[in-house]
């Protein structure tokens, strides 16, 4: 099967989110469990968590098809000790969150070194407080997404990801989000079908596909090898149309989560049909 949706408003309650996902035909989608511009948010409502299930149930969407995107402030390689605890303490709470929902996933970017400790060291921060924040929780797997590199944000490229992955405990717990838009930015070409191939090759030789949990379907407005991470509409950025043709063709991006982060909402219905059309 092919899951396609985008990343939808939470606002006035998860629940909502859900139906959000459905109104535009998504049969995938993302959301963030609580405001992400706060470090501290109000504990789920048992009502609200009771709404989000039963909305699941009537709109057919399943945990496989749902990737909640956790908060932009944690930093989980942060350099500072103490900010570095309160990035796992919220880590650690969007994790229980998406457990009382009934999820297997937080998708979430790694961190950055803020040019305070090496790229290396940061790596490992970002490793530890995983092992840490997974050893304190259950069943939910954590997502790493692939970063543009811009500023001082590490996980830009797949020896990154993979020093994170070779480090973490439970390997049953770890997964990679690769964000289209991150990877041209970053230096991994998407433009043509020869492009897609060499750079999905490069992730399994280096990663692996089991790793891959979703996907991130964005153009980019910025040039290749921006480290500039600016979303655009499918076709209308730097890469084009032909990485999105490929990828939905390709059945190795079967049953995971593939979620649109465009930068007009308004269309996303538009890019879900368009995206259906490429068989």
């Amino acid at each position: 099967m092919k899951y396609i949706g985008a990343h939808v408003s939470s606002s006035g309650g998860v629940d909502k989110a859900v139906s959000r996902a459905f109104q535009i035909t998504g049969t995938a989608f993302s959301f963030f469990t609580h405001n992400q511009r706060t470090w501290h948010a109000a504990a789920l409502h048992p009502q609200s968590i009771e709404n989000f299930k039963k909305n699941c149930i009537k709109y057919n969407f399943q945990p496989h098809q749902i990737l909640p995107h956790g908060s932009y402030l944690i930093n989980l390689g942060h350099p500072v000790d103490h900010l570095l605890t309160k990035s796992r303490m919220s880590f650690r709470d969007e994790i229980n969150r998406c457990s009382q929902l009934g999820l297997m996933f937080l998708n979430f970017h790694p961190g950055s070194h803020l040019h305070m400790i090496s790229e290396k060291t940061c790596l490992n921060r970002i490793s530890d407080s995983i092992n840490l924040v997974l050893k304190n929780t259950d069943n939910v797997i954590a997502v790493i997404e692939n970063t543009a590199g811009q500023g001082t944000n590490v996980g830009y490229c797949f020896e990154h990801l993979s020093h994170i992955i070779n480090k973490i405990n439970d390997h049953s717990r770890i997964g990679i989000c690769l964000d289209t838009c991150h990877l041209f930015a970053a230096g991994y070409d998407l433009r043509t079908e020869e492009d897609c191939e060499n750079t999905f090759k490069k992730f399994d030789n280096i990663i692996g596909f089991k790793y891959l949990k979703g996907l991130h379907l964005n153009d980019s407005k910025k040039e290749f090898k921006s480290r500039v991470d600016r979303h655009e509409n499918l076709g209308i950025g730097k890469i084009g149309t032909s990485a999105f043709k490929w990828i939905i063709q390709n059945k190795i991006f079967y049953d995971i989560p593939m979620i649109l982060e465009t930068k007009n909402s308004k269309i996303w219905e538009d890019e879900i049909f368009w995206l259906r059309s490429q068989k």
